[in-house]
């Protein structure tokens, strides 16, 4: 019997927060949705975390993904800039943790190198590999969308490689894992 799971990959950003899902069954994937959260009107930040977590909540508690596959932040235009993307990962991954779901970060270039074979590639040229590997019909106008479900993808051929990235299977985990972050 073929085993079944569901993948959550994560984009995060304070100005948009993409997502996508993809089932597993046995070695095949299958496209589930893509979407994306739209933060741009919103000028506190901090309600703009909120929105990132209830809206992770929300598609946790719908879809029950087995895993969570989420893009590390990268070094950017400035550090604010840096500060703010981490803050929001940092939620993204607190909702997962908070429903015990294991998580794992990829790096963009990992990200991009495991979908197109190329660590440079656009935006574009994901999104079109996306659509040639998993049947979409259509790209959405925002490629943010096809970031998060890129993780995904990302996270499904990484599977069974001893190096992943990250996991953190609970709030333990990540403890043991980042002991010289946590205060005592």
């Amino acid at each position: 019997m073929a085993t079944e799971k569901i993948i959550l990959g994560i984009d995060p950003g304070t100005t948009i927060m993409g997502f996508g899902l993809i089932k597993v069954v046995g070695k095949k994937m299958e496209f589930i949705q893509m979407n994306e959260l739209m933060l741009k009107k919103y000028d506190d930040h901090y309600t703009k975390l909120k929105l990132i977590f209830e809206r992770t909540i929300e598609l946790i508690d719908t879809y029950h993904p087995d895993e969570i596959a989420i893009e590390a932040p990268f070094f950017g235009k400035n550090v604010q800039s840096m500060l703010k993307l981490g803050r929001a990962q940092g939620v993204a991954m607190a909702a997962g943790l908070s429903r015990e779901i294991p998580i794992t970060e990829y790096l963009p270039k990992k990200i991009k190198m495991a979908i197109t074979g190329n660590g440079n590639a656009s935006k574009e040229q994901v999104a079109k590999m996306l659509q040639s590997v998993l049947g979409l019909k259509s790209l959405p106008k925002n490629l943010d969308s096809t970031d998060g479900l890129a993780a995904a993808v990302c996270h499904f051929y990484n599977e069974g490689r001893v190096e992943v990235g990250k996991g953190y299977t609970g709030w333990d985990a990540f403890v043991k894992q980042n002991a010289k972050r946590v205060k005592k």
